[in-house]
């Protein structure tokens, strides 16, 4: 007996799309979601797109403000702060599990994708590093055979991914990067759980040690240096000096 093929609802493929514009930065981080412009260029009604919009809103992409509208989500160095030293304990289980779960085959499917990622980073290719680094992750998250951590592990994943891969952006963290990912995966082959695990941690904490000199560095940047002059349009200037021309010949 055949069962019929059930289309997966509109506004799930919807959600996908905003996903995917949000990782894609065509819709930026802090930015004011145009409804009436996105649901004509997607050719559907604001429905879908609501009903989209809230499931964003749970995974942490978006926020929702009441006579505001909503928003792509920026995340704080607090945020990070507070995000990352659990992300570091979820991904270090994973390479724990994963360590003493593989087989030396899965294992060896992982050489391609690690042989990728030192090419990447010593040609300096960010974009492609950071996908090449994502599938990585993604490939330890499912050797763990944890479904309940990969739950876990995939839900702050989704949020961290308003950051991207920022933290490469700082001078020779994408070699340091490498190096860590090079070491978790001979710890992985040897099947050393305690040494993966340990490793795997330390990976997150230096992107979030990264993270955080880059924004004390963007915070010092911003900081104003001198007086800022406000210049008056020149039709009011033009108003204010005939004024103080009548007054004169008052």
């Amino acid at each position: 007996m055949t069962h019929p093929i059930v289309r997966q609802a509109l506004y799930l493929e919807v959600a996908d799309r905003l996903r995917g514009m949000i990782h894609a930065r065509s819709l930026r981080n802090g930015e004011w979601i145009d409804e009436l412009r996105l649901a004509g260029e997607m050719g559907i009604s604001r429905t879908p797109l609501r009903e989209a919009l809230k499931v964003l809103a749970t995974e942490g992409l978006v926020r929702l403000e009441p006579r505001r509208g909503c928003f792509v989500n920026e995340l704080s160095l607090q945020d990070l702060e507070d995000i990352f030293p659990l992300m570091a304990m979820l991904e270090g289980r994973c390479a724990y599990e994963a360590a003493r779960k593989a087989s030396d085959g899965q294992l060896a499917a992982l050489e391609p994708l690690h042989t990728a990622l030192a090419d990447h980073a010593r040609a300096g290719r960010i974009d492609a590093y950071y996908k090449t680094n994502y599938l990585i992750h993604e490939a330890v998250q499912a050797l763990a055979g944890n479904q309940w951590l990969s739950d876990m592990v995939g839900n702050l994943r989704k949020v961290l991914s308003l950051s991207r891969h920022r933290s490469l952006s700082r001078p020779g963290r994408i070699d340091e990067s490498c190096a860590e990912h090079l070491a978790i995966f001979q710890a992985l082959k040897a099947h050393d759980s305690d040494a993966a695990q340990a490793l795997a941690h330390t990976h997150l904490m230096r992107q979030l040690e990264a993270l955080r000199v880059l924004s004390h560095e963007d915070a010092a940047d911003a900081a104003p240096s001198d007086p800022i002059v406000i210049e008056e349009p020149a039709h009011v200037r033009t108003r204010q000096s005939r004024a103080r021309a009548r007054r004169t010949h008052a």
